[in-house]
Protein backbone atom coordinates (compact mmCIF):
# COMPACT_ATOMS: atom_id res chain seq x y z
CA UNK A 1 0.00 0.00 0.00
CA UNK A 2 1.09 3.33 -0.68
CA UNK A 3 1.89 5.93 1.99
CA UNK A 4 -0.53 7.82 3.27
CA UNK A 5 0.58 10.91 2.93
CA UNK A 6 3.99 10.92 0.34
CA UNK A 7 6.67 12.98 2.21
CA UNK A 8 9.60 14.40 -0.35
CA UNK A 9 13.23 13.23 -0.70
CA UNK A 10 14.30 16.07 1.15
CA UNK A 11 11.77 15.78 4.16
CA UNK A 12 13.26 12.39 4.58
CA UNK A 13 16.82 13.78 4.62
CA UNK A 14 15.97 16.39 6.97
CA UNK A 15 13.82 14.61 8.94
CA UNK A 16 11.03 17.76 9.11
CA UNK A 17 7.62 18.18 6.88
CA UNK A 18 7.49 21.55 5.56
CA UNK A 19 5.26 23.77 3.50
CA UNK A 20 1.37 23.96 3.08
CA UNK A 21 -1.39 22.56 1.09
CA UNK A 22 -3.33 24.70 -1.19
CA UNK A 23 -6.66 24.27 -0.08
CA UNK A 24 -10.09 25.58 -0.06
CA UNK A 25 -10.89 27.82 2.39
CA UNK A 26 -11.77 26.45 5.42
CA UNK A 27 -15.50 26.34 6.02
CA UNK A 28 -17.70 27.99 8.35
CA UNK A 29 -19.11 25.87 10.01
CA UNK A 30 -22.28 25.36 12.87
CA UNK A 31 -20.87 25.23 15.89
CA UNK A 32 -21.67 28.27 17.99
CA UNK A 33 -19.33 27.71 20.37
CA UNK A 34 -15.79 25.40 20.29
CA UNK A 35 -17.25 23.51 23.32
CA UNK A 36 -20.11 22.35 21.05
CA UNK A 37 -17.81 21.42 18.47
CA UNK A 38 -15.89 19.00 20.62
CA UNK A 39 -19.30 17.54 22.09
CA UNK A 40 -20.23 16.75 18.51
CA UNK A 41 -17.12 14.95 17.89
CA UNK A 42 -17.32 12.73 21.30
CA UNK A 43 -20.80 12.19 20.68
CA UNK A 44 -20.45 10.91 17.18
CA UNK A 45 -17.43 8.53 18.81
CA UNK A 46 -19.44 7.29 21.91
CA UNK A 47 -21.67 6.21 19.15
CA UNK A 48 -19.85 3.86 17.71
CA UNK A 49 -18.50 1.79 20.98
CA UNK A 50 -16.34 0.88 22.43
CA UNK A 51 -14.84 4.27 22.78
CA UNK A 52 -11.60 4.46 24.33
CA UNK A 53 -9.48 7.85 24.65
CA UNK A 54 -5.95 7.51 23.88
CA UNK A 55 -4.68 8.85 27.08
CA UNK A 56 -1.33 10.05 28.16
CA UNK A 57 -2.44 12.16 31.41
CA UNK A 58 -1.34 15.19 29.33
CA UNK A 59 -3.78 17.84 29.31
CA UNK A 60 -5.41 17.54 25.43
CA UNK A 61 -5.53 13.98 26.22
CA UNK A 62 -7.21 14.91 29.75
CA UNK A 63 -10.17 17.26 28.00
CA UNK A 64 -11.00 14.96 25.53
CA UNK A 65 -11.19 11.96 27.76
CA UNK A 66 -13.25 14.59 30.69
CA UNK A 67 -14.85 15.83 27.79
CA UNK A 68 -16.11 12.06 26.75
CA UNK A 69 -16.95 11.08 30.22
CA UNK A 70 -19.23 14.32 30.14
CA UNK A 71 -21.35 13.60 27.48
CA UNK A 72 -21.96 9.87 27.86
CA UNK A 73 -22.81 10.10 31.05
CA UNK A 74 -25.47 13.06 30.08
CA UNK A 75 -26.84 11.45 27.54
CA UNK A 76 -27.17 8.11 28.99
CA UNK A 77 -24.07 6.25 26.40
CA UNK A 78 -21.53 3.60 27.72
CA UNK A 79 -18.36 5.41 29.16
CA UNK A 80 -15.54 6.06 27.37
CA UNK A 81 -12.36 3.89 28.34
CA UNK A 82 -8.83 5.12 28.57
CA UNK A 83 -6.30 3.15 27.05
CA UNK A 84 -2.81 4.37 27.88
CA UNK A 85 -0.02 2.63 26.94
CA UNK A 86 3.12 2.32 29.33
CA UNK A 87 6.47 2.09 28.90
CA UNK A 88 8.51 -0.06 31.08
CA UNK A 89 11.88 1.43 30.47
CA UNK A 90 10.83 4.78 30.18
CA UNK A 91 8.68 8.03 30.56
CA UNK A 92 6.50 6.30 32.92
CA UNK A 93 7.15 7.60 36.43
CA UNK A 94 6.33 11.34 36.18
CA UNK A 95 2.95 11.14 33.45
CA UNK A 96 1.74 8.12 36.10
CA UNK A 97 0.83 10.15 38.59
CA UNK A 98 -0.95 12.71 36.84
CA UNK A 99 -3.37 9.43 35.13
CA UNK A 100 -4.27 8.50 38.24
CA UNK A 101 -4.88 11.97 39.33
CA UNK A 102 -7.30 12.62 35.95
CA UNK A 103 -9.07 9.49 35.88
CA UNK A 104 -10.15 9.24 40.14
CA UNK A 105 -11.19 13.03 39.05
CA UNK A 106 -13.74 11.85 36.32
CA UNK A 107 -14.37 8.98 38.38
CA UNK A 108 -14.30 6.15 35.50
CA UNK A 109 -14.16 2.68 36.35
CA UNK A 110 -12.03 0.89 33.83
CA UNK A 111 -9.07 1.90 32.32
CA UNK A 112 -6.80 -0.26 29.70
CA UNK A 113 -3.15 -0.03 30.12
CA UNK A 114 -0.65 -1.31 28.17
CA UNK A 115 2.68 -2.33 29.21
CA UNK A 116 5.15 -2.03 26.47
CA UNK A 117 9.00 -2.83 26.77
CA UNK A 118 10.81 -2.29 23.49
CA UNK A 119 8.32 -3.32 20.85
CA UNK A 120 7.49 0.67 19.52
CA UNK A 121 10.82 1.27 19.18
CA UNK A 122 11.49 3.14 16.07
CA UNK A 123 13.05 0.30 14.07
CA UNK A 124 11.02 -2.37 16.55
CA UNK A 125 8.55 -4.43 15.33
CA UNK A 126 5.35 -2.53 14.94
CA UNK A 127 7.05 -0.18 13.23
CA UNK A 128 8.70 -1.95 10.69
CA UNK A 129 5.87 -3.66 9.72
CA UNK A 130 3.88 -0.33 9.26
CA UNK A 131 7.00 1.16 7.20
CA UNK A 132 6.81 -1.95 4.92
CA UNK A 133 3.16 -1.46 4.64
CA UNK A 134 2.89 2.03 4.09
CA UNK A 135 6.46 4.01 3.65
CA UNK A 136 7.64 6.43 6.06
CA UNK A 137 4.87 8.18 8.60
CA UNK A 138 4.73 10.91 9.84
CA UNK A 139 6.03 11.74 13.10
CA UNK A 140 8.31 9.05 13.08
CA UNK A 141 6.74 7.60 16.16
CA UNK A 142 3.17 7.42 14.36
CA UNK A 143 3.03 3.56 15.44
CA UNK A 144 3.21 4.67 19.07
CA UNK A 145 -0.79 4.57 18.53
CA UNK A 146 -1.13 0.86 16.96
CA UNK A 147 -1.90 -1.01 20.16
CA UNK A 148 -4.03 2.03 21.17
CA UNK A 149 -5.39 1.21 17.99
CA UNK A 150 -6.03 -2.32 18.16
CA UNK A 151 -7.53 -2.27 21.90
CA UNK A 152 -9.95 -0.59 19.85
CA UNK A 153 -10.81 -2.14 17.14
CA UNK A 154 -14.64 -2.50 15.98
CA UNK A 155 -15.38 0.48 17.62
CA UNK A 156 -13.62 3.85 18.16
CA UNK A 157 -10.22 5.89 19.51
CA UNK A 158 -10.61 9.26 20.11
CA UNK A 159 -7.22 11.33 20.41
CA UNK A 160 -5.98 14.68 22.08
CA UNK A 161 -4.63 15.04 18.27
CA UNK A 162 -4.30 18.88 17.14
CA UNK A 163 -4.14 20.61 20.93
CA UNK A 164 -0.46 21.49 20.43
CA UNK A 165 -1.19 23.14 17.13
CA UNK A 166 -4.44 25.18 17.71
CA UNK A 167 -4.05 25.36 21.26
CA UNK A 168 -0.28 26.68 21.55
CA UNK A 169 0.63 30.25 21.27
CA UNK A 170 1.54 31.96 18.10
CA UNK A 171 4.80 32.83 16.68
CA UNK A 172 3.94 36.48 16.25
CA UNK A 173 1.72 36.32 20.12
CA UNK A 174 4.19 38.70 21.87
CA UNK A 175 3.61 41.16 19.21
CA UNK A 176 -0.01 41.12 19.34
CA UNK A 177 -0.23 41.23 22.83
CA UNK A 178 1.90 44.08 22.31
CA UNK A 179 -0.54 45.92 19.63
CA UNK A 180 -3.72 45.61 21.59
CA UNK A 181 -2.02 46.76 24.68
CA UNK A 182 -2.78 43.80 26.26
CA UNK A 183 1.21 43.37 27.45
CA UNK A 184 3.46 45.77 29.57
CA UNK A 185 6.02 46.91 27.18
CA UNK A 186 9.40 45.58 27.04
CA UNK A 187 12.54 47.09 25.01
CA UNK A 188 12.37 44.42 22.20
CA UNK A 189 8.57 44.97 21.61
CA UNK A 190 9.05 47.52 18.84
CA UNK A 191 11.50 45.00 16.67
CA UNK A 192 8.34 42.47 17.30
CA UNK A 193 5.22 44.70 16.39
CA UNK A 194 7.60 46.11 13.51
CA UNK A 195 8.80 42.34 12.24
CA UNK A 196 5.36 41.10 12.98
CA UNK A 197 3.83 43.84 10.46
CA UNK A 198 5.95 43.47 8.03
CA UNK A 199 5.38 42.39 4.36
CA UNK A 200 6.07 38.44 4.45
CA UNK A 201 9.20 38.35 2.12
CA UNK A 202 10.48 40.88 4.54
CA UNK A 203 9.88 38.57 7.54
CA UNK A 204 11.36 35.30 5.69
CA UNK A 205 14.46 37.07 4.85
CA UNK A 206 14.74 38.29 8.75
CA UNK A 207 13.94 34.80 9.85
CA UNK A 208 16.40 33.16 7.66
CA UNK A 209 19.15 35.26 8.82
CA UNK A 210 18.67 34.10 12.09
CA UNK A 211 20.49 31.57 13.62
CA UNK A 212 18.92 28.13 12.23
CA UNK A 213 18.02 25.09 12.94
CA UNK A 214 21.07 22.62 12.45
CA UNK A 215 20.87 20.04 10.12
CA UNK A 216 24.57 19.12 10.15
CA UNK A 217 24.31 15.83 8.78
CA UNK A 218 22.61 17.47 5.42
CA UNK A 219 24.94 18.56 2.80
CA UNK A 220 24.95 22.30 2.44
CA UNK A 221 22.62 23.22 -0.58
CA UNK A 222 19.97 20.69 1.22
CA UNK A 223 20.55 22.65 4.33
CA UNK A 224 20.22 25.63 2.62
CA UNK A 225 16.77 24.55 1.22
CA UNK A 226 15.84 23.27 4.39
CA UNK A 227 16.51 27.09 6.15
CA UNK A 228 14.56 28.48 3.11
CA UNK A 229 11.91 26.68 3.62
CA UNK A 230 11.14 26.48 7.59
CA UNK A 231 11.76 30.37 7.20
CA UNK A 232 8.86 30.41 4.15
CA UNK A 233 7.09 28.55 6.80
CA UNK A 234 7.27 30.46 10.01
CA UNK A 235 7.05 33.73 8.01
CA UNK A 236 3.77 32.59 6.33
CA UNK A 237 2.13 32.47 10.03
CA UNK A 238 -1.15 34.61 9.83
CA UNK A 239 -1.61 37.30 12.59
CA UNK A 240 -4.94 37.40 12.97
CA UNK A 241 -6.73 33.89 14.89
CA UNK A 242 -8.94 33.20 11.97
CA UNK A 243 -5.96 33.21 9.24
CA UNK A 244 -3.87 31.72 11.62
CA UNK A 245 -6.42 28.45 11.87
CA UNK A 246 -6.64 28.25 8.20
CA UNK A 247 -3.21 27.90 7.91
CA UNK A 248 -2.64 25.27 10.49
CA UNK A 249 -5.09 23.32 8.98
CA UNK A 250 -3.34 23.61 5.71
CA UNK A 251 0.00 22.46 7.26
CA UNK A 252 1.52 19.99 5.73
CA UNK A 253 3.18 18.46 8.99
CA UNK A 254 -0.24 18.68 10.60
CA UNK A 255 -2.47 16.91 7.67
CA UNK A 256 0.42 13.78 7.46
CA UNK A 257 -0.05 13.06 11.13
CA UNK A 258 -3.80 13.31 10.70
CA UNK A 259 -3.64 11.34 7.40
CA UNK A 260 -0.59 8.60 9.17
CA UNK A 261 -3.01 7.63 12.24
CA UNK A 262 -5.85 7.23 9.50
CA UNK A 263 -4.13 4.20 7.47
CA UNK A 264 -2.65 2.51 10.91
CA UNK A 265 -6.64 2.84 12.53
CA UNK A 266 -7.84 1.00 9.16
CA UNK A 267 -4.68 -1.70 9.33
CA UNK A 268 -6.49 -2.04 13.00
CA UNK A 269 -10.10 -2.04 11.89
CA UNK A 270 -11.25 0.92 14.08
CA UNK A 271 -12.53 4.33 14.23
CA UNK A 272 -10.58 7.37 15.06
CA UNK A 273 -11.55 10.81 15.63
CA UNK A 274 -9.39 13.77 16.86
CA UNK A 275 -11.80 16.70 18.39
CA UNK A 276 -9.01 19.16 18.97
CA UNK A 277 -8.09 19.35 14.99
CA UNK A 278 -11.94 19.11 13.68
CA UNK A 279 -12.11 22.33 11.52
CA UNK A 280 -15.54 22.49 13.15
CA UNK A 281 -13.85 23.39 16.30
CA UNK A 282 -10.67 25.34 14.91
CA UNK A 283 -13.33 27.74 13.54
CA UNK A 284 -15.60 28.30 16.40
CA UNK A 285 -12.13 28.57 18.22
CA UNK A 286 -10.77 31.01 16.08
CA UNK A 287 -14.54 33.21 16.25
CA UNK A 288 -14.16 33.32 20.15
CA UNK A 289 -13.77 36.84 21.65
CA UNK A 290 -10.24 37.37 23.01
CA UNK A 291 -12.30 38.23 26.47
CA UNK A 292 -12.88 34.74 26.41
CA UNK A 293 -10.57 32.69 24.88
CA UNK A 294 -7.91 34.35 26.89
CA UNK A 295 -4.16 35.04 25.88
CA UNK A 296 -2.59 31.52 26.86
CA UNK A 297 -3.00 27.51 26.60
CA UNK A 298 -4.16 27.28 29.74
CA UNK A 299 -6.72 29.87 29.57
CA UNK A 300 -8.22 28.38 26.57
CA UNK A 301 -8.38 24.75 28.56
CA UNK A 302 -10.20 26.87 31.50
CA UNK A 303 -12.51 27.78 28.71
CA UNK A 304 -13.62 24.60 27.44
CA UNK A 305 -13.08 21.95 30.25
CA UNK A 306 -12.77 24.46 33.36
CA UNK A 307 -15.98 22.68 35.19
CA UNK A 308 -14.26 19.38 33.89
CA UNK A 309 -10.71 19.14 35.16
CA UNK A 310 -8.90 20.30 38.16
CA UNK A 311 -7.23 23.68 37.69
CA UNK A 312 -3.47 22.19 38.52
CA UNK A 313 -4.28 20.03 35.06
CA UNK A 314 -4.98 22.51 33.26
CA UNK A 315 -2.31 24.55 33.76
CA UNK A 316 0.62 22.27 33.75
CA UNK A 317 3.32 23.17 31.65
CA UNK A 318 5.29 19.44 31.11
CA UNK A 319 4.43 16.49 29.41
CA UNK A 320 6.41 13.05 29.08
CA UNK A 321 9.32 12.26 26.62
CA UNK A 322 9.35 9.27 24.44
CA UNK A 323 12.82 9.48 23.04
CA UNK A 324 14.69 6.56 24.61
CA UNK A 325 11.15 4.38 23.87
CA UNK A 326 11.67 5.07 20.47
CA UNK A 327 15.62 4.96 20.35
CA UNK A 328 16.16 0.98 21.26
CA UNK A 329 18.79 -1.25 21.10
CA UNK A 330 17.29 -2.50 17.49
CA UNK A 331 17.12 1.10 15.78
CA UNK A 332 21.06 1.90 17.87
CA UNK A 333 22.28 -1.58 16.14
CA UNK A 334 21.30 -0.78 12.42
CA UNK A 335 22.40 2.83 13.15
CA UNK A 336 25.57 1.55 14.58
CA UNK A 337 26.60 -0.75 11.44
CA UNK A 338 24.38 1.78 8.51
CA UNK A 339 27.30 2.21 5.91
CA UNK A 340 25.17 4.40 3.90
CA UNK A 341 23.17 2.92 2.08
CA UNK A 342 19.42 4.04 1.15
CA UNK A 343 20.84 8.00 1.71
CA UNK A 344 20.18 9.85 -1.17
CA UNK A 345 24.30 11.24 -1.75
CA UNK A 346 23.24 14.89 -3.02
CA UNK A 347 20.92 15.83 0.44
CA UNK A 348 22.95 13.49 3.09
CA UNK A 349 26.69 13.67 4.21
CA UNK A 350 26.85 10.34 5.34
CA UNK A 351 29.94 10.50 7.76
CA UNK A 352 27.94 13.23 9.47
CA UNK A 353 24.74 10.98 9.74
CA UNK A 354 27.05 9.04 11.45
CA UNK A 355 28.28 11.35 13.89
CA UNK A 356 24.52 12.57 14.27
CA UNK A 357 22.95 9.39 15.29
CA UNK A 358 23.74 9.72 18.98
CA UNK A 359 21.50 12.35 19.67
CA UNK A 360 18.52 10.62 17.85
CA UNK A 361 17.22 10.16 21.58
CA UNK A 362 16.55 13.99 21.48
CA UNK A 363 16.15 14.45 18.40
CA UNK A 364 13.44 13.04 16.82
CA UNK A 365 14.06 14.55 13.37
CA UNK A 366 16.70 11.72 13.30
CA UNK A 367 14.22 9.17 14.05
CA UNK A 368 12.63 9.90 10.31
CA UNK A 369 16.07 10.11 8.77
CA UNK A 370 16.99 6.60 10.43
CA UNK A 371 13.35 4.69 8.96
CA UNK A 372 14.19 6.78 5.66
CA UNK A 373 17.56 5.15 5.20
CA UNK A 374 16.63 2.34 6.40
CA UNK A 375 13.67 1.76 3.66
CA UNK A 376 15.91 3.48 1.30
CA UNK A 377 18.35 0.30 1.93
CA UNK A 378 15.71 -2.11 1.16
CA UNK A 379 14.35 -2.32 4.60
CA UNK A 380 14.84 -6.35 4.27
CA UNK A 381 16.13 -7.12 7.77
CA UNK A 382 13.46 -9.34 9.23
CA UNK A 383 12.82 -8.51 12.70
CA UNK A 384 14.78 -12.34 13.95
CA UNK A 385 18.02 -10.33 11.74
CA UNK A 386 17.45 -7.18 13.65
CA UNK A 387 17.19 -9.20 17.15
CA UNK A 388 20.38 -10.78 16.26
CA UNK A 389 22.15 -7.38 15.48
CA UNK A 390 21.48 -6.41 19.31
CA UNK A 391 23.09 -9.73 20.60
Amino acid sequence: MDAPYRLTALEAAAGVVLGAESLARVPSLDARTPREALERTVRAALARPPCLVSFSGGRDSSAVLALAAHVARRESLAEPVPVTVRFSASARSVEADWQEKVVAHIGLRDWTRIEIGDELECLGPVAVRALRRHGLLWPPNAHFHVPLLEAAAGGTLLTGIGGDELLGASRWGRATAGIAGRARPEPRDALRIGLALAPVPLRRAVLRARRPLAFPWLRPSARRAVAAALARDAAGEPLSRTARVAWLLRLRAFRAGVASVAVLAADAGAHVAHPLAEPAFATALARLPRSRAGHARTDAMRVLVGDLLPDDVLSRSGKARFGQAAWGARSRAFAARWSGEGADPELIDVAALRRAWPAAEHDGRLLLVLQSVWLGSGGEESEEELERRIE
